[in-house]
């Protein structure tokens, strides 16, 4: 039943465990914001923090009259609350347009130390490693090696932070990114379209760039390699679809692309974790590729209360391909339906920690249930008991 929650996790873990089934993964800014550091604060901030404190070190920098010119441009264009990546797009936007004059109070040096510096301090914020080889990630990439499958598994993420490649890594499981080479690899966005991998791969695309990613013009066009290092080029980020110079645009676009082919794929399931839903273009990217293939199936796992995602909880009601699952309710099949109340409590058909029975505030009587599979940690340790316990390598 839709209003089930065991029973909904239970089809999600039979689509985990699947091997002949095309299975890619979105995971979004809340990921990291899950992983604590020693000090139990987030590894990484959300976009809010990631946005304040950017600001705080721009401020400290001497940045603060053209920092708050732009975000006051964005308040005045109505955005109540600007983010780091409104940001970024306004500032690159005005870059495009600005020449050897001004737009509105800003020269193009002044703008491009702006870009520089606000992807400066970005890369400071974000350069974090996982704290030990037992977090959500490793889970992941334990779950990614431990079935034979037909189909490499597929990851998305808007997230720039090198957490996700750390772990599969670390537990040697190969992947491919888009870039190759040895010396300085560099992204080959044809191998990316044509890519023919052995299916143990996985293959990651970071849809808004990477702090390990760095670009400048040359003669035939943009370039794009990944370094380790922090000399030369600009950081590559692309936090939103803004029509910028169309070679700068090469990896974001083939990133897209290559959601769009994965979505197209028949009977493949997309899960998705940590994402709000706050990114336009990627929702549209999302909705027109389920219009365009009903055999396609997209989870969106949300963290909380399902009142917090109205963009989600409104896409869902329009396509019945898409389910959102929050904590308290789900929409699916285009219906928004809340868990029932049980007189008891059930017996679990799924791994412990995906769904918590408790008595119900209203009726002591009665027993209701939180879906918490929106939560990353609780997702990884789901997939880590797919995988197997102790499966985990060192």
């Amino acid at each position: 039943m839709s209003d089930d929650p065991e029973r909904l996790a239970n089809q999600l873990l039979q689509c985990l465990t699947q091997d002949k089934k095309p299975i890619g993964l979105l995971l979004g800014a809340g990921c990291p914001y899950s992983i604590k550091d020693e000090s139990n604060k987030p590894l990484i901030p959300d976009i809010t923090g990631l946005t304040e404190a950017v600001k705080e070190r721009l401020n400290s920098k001497g940045c603060k009259d053209h920092w708050e010119n732009v975000y006051s441009q964005l308040e005045e264009d109505g955005l109540a609350e600007p983010n780091i990546e409104d940001i970024l797009s306004r500032v690159r936007g005005l870059k495009e347009y600005v020449g050897i004059g001004t737009v509105r109070g800003l020269n193009k040096v002044a703008l491009e130390g702006l870009e520089s510096d606000i992807c400066n301090e970005i890369v400071d914020c974000v350069r974090k490693e996982l704290p030990d080889k037992n977090t959500p990630y490793h889970n992941l990439a334990s779950w990614i090696g431990s079935i034979d499958r037909a189909y490499s598994v597929e990851i998305f993420t808007t997230n720039y932070d090198l957490l996700i490649e750390q772990a599969l890594e670390d537990l040697r499981i190969p992947f491919f990114d888009g870039f190759v080479g040895a010396r300085q690899p560099f992204f080959d966005a044809y191998a990316v379209e044509f890519d023919a991998l052995p299916s143990r791969w996985a293959k990651l695309w970071k849809v808004h760039g990477s702090i390990n990613w760095r670009g400048e013009l040359v003669d035939d066009g943009f370039k794009v390699w990944r370094t380790d290092t922090d000399k030369g080029g600009d950081v590559v980020i692309h936090p939103s679809h803004l029509k910028y110079d169309q070679s700068r645009k090469m990896p974001y676009l083939a990133m897209m692309d290559r959601l769009r082919k994965f979505l197209s794929t028949p009977s493949s399931a997309l899960i998705i974790v940590g994402y709000s839903f706050g990114d336009q273009h990627l929702n549209d990217v999302i909705v027109q590729s389920l219009q365009g293939s009903p055999s396609t199936a997209v989870f969106a796992l949300m963290y909380g209360q399902l009142s917090n995602y109205e963009e989600a909880v409104n896409l869902a009601k329009e396509r019945a391909n898409l389910t959102v699952i929050g904590e308290n309710g789900v929409v699916i099949g285009t219906k928004e339906q809340y868990w029932r109340k049980l007189d008891e409590e059930p017996e679990p058909i799924v791994p412990a920690g995906a769904v918590e029975w408790s008595k119900s505030t209203e009726k002591s009587d009665s027993w209701e249930a939180s879906f918490k599979l929106g939560d990353f940690v609780s997702f990884g340790a789901f997939l880590q008991d797919i995988a197997g316990k102790g499966s985990l390598r060192s």
